[in-house]
């Protein structure tokens, strides 16, 4: 049975730098339609205290998802005769949301506009799109994975693509925390005793499917016919660190590992004090005091939450150096986590080729 290793890595990081006094403008209202009478400054400088981020980044007006989708794939791709992919899966939730027209564009999907942006022309190339909430691109990976092992495929792009700009709700604090960005693994079948070892993956709707899904404006008069993100914040938070780390290690003993082998840990970038506390919960489940220093890189404080593109961002950022005091080496074991809207989480344990 052959194994899927990552080849290469591409990303796009978008130019627009937002920091965080950007927001110092802003009309901010609560849930219930009432302004919120704390001045900006503390509003922004408390959201600072919880996620740790300073600034995130948008797309300009004239790019949307498939666009940075296109351009992440391109440097994943550089070297790479792209009519030999057997497939194209993208993650993403909202679409082609254009900066004059921020709905939901599904049709045709942003894996087929992708492949018609690389000019690839060989039919058996399947494109399609993993909604499946900020862990879709480690779904998609995972799928890729499956295809591989099955003989199925060879080669395969896997993106995580998105631009949540365009669905942030400018009188929502919230709307604070999210990002555009884009990132691209190429999966390809080896025998090597390397690549994609195991993964679990699980979906909480029961009771938690509502925290994290689309709605209108906080300010009511304002309210057309565009729907935002809206999140329950807290419960997100409790959810993720009781069930993060119980599906890490449901990977972890699944690969047949335990922590102690593992020599990153890569999580999904959606607030970094919630990520601290579910690698401190993963650690004392272990009944491990210590935390090794430097085992979890974080980018959240200045890409924001990209969605789907915070871990192959991550990934690729790594890959090339870019992240102070980070690095991975041939055998060396790597875990990749998410969670999000859905509510899903899954996990990844991969060793490096």
């Amino acid at each position: 049975m052959p194994n899927s290793i990552i080849t290469a890595t591409g990303s796009y990081i978008p130019a627009l730098k937002i920091p965080n006094d950007y927001f110092l403008a802003h009309d901010f209202y609560g849930a219930d339609g009432e302004k919120l009478d704390k001045p900006n400054i503390d509003l922004i400088k408390k959201l600072e205290e919880i996620t740790c981020i300073q600034e995130r980044r948008y797309v300009t007006d004239d790019l949307t998802t498939s666009d940075i989708a296109f351009i992440a794939a391109e440097r994943a791709l550089e070297g790479t005769d792209r009519e030999t992919l057997d497939y194209i899966i993208v993650g993403q939730n909202l679409g082609d949301m254009r900066a004059d027209n921020a709905r939901c564009d599904m049709v045709p999907t942003i894996a087929a506009r992708v492949k018609h942006k690389l000019h690839i022309k060989n039919p058996y190339c399947v494109a399609y799109d993993v909604p499946f909430g900020c862990p879709g691109w480690l779904h998609a990976m995972i799928i890729a994975d499956y295809y591989i092992k099955s003989g199925d495929a060879k080669k395969i792009l896997v993106i995580g693509a998105e631009t949540l700009s365009r669905a942030s709700d400018p009188h929502d604090i919230d709307s604070m925390i999210y990002s555009d960005g884009a990132g691209a693994t190429l999966v390809e079948a080896t025998d090597r005793k390397a690549g994609i070892v195991s993964h679990v993956t699980r979906s909480d709707t029961l009771n938690d499917v509502n925290l994290m899904a689309l709605g209108v404006s906080y300010h009511l008069s304002s309210n057309g016919n565009q729907l935002y993100l809206k999140m329950h914040g807290h419960e997100i938070y409790k959810y993720a660190v009781k069930t993060v780390p119980e599906v890490v290690m449901r990977s972890l003993e699944k690969a047949g590992l335990t922590l102690f082998d593992v020599n990153k840990v890569l999580i999904h970038q959606a607030n970094q004090k919630m990520d601290e506390a579910i690698l401190k919960r993963l650690f004392k489940l272990n009944h491990v005091k210590d935390i090794p220093d430097h085992i979890m890189p974080m980018t959240i404080s200045w890409l924001g939450n990209s969605s789907v593109a915070t871990l192959p961002t991550l990934f690729d950022l790594l890959q090339r150096g870019k992240l102070d005091n980070h690095i991975l080496h041939s055998g060396d074991i790597a875990v990749f986590a998410s969670v999000g809207a859905g509510m899903n989480v899954n996990s990844m344990v991969y060793r490096m080729p």
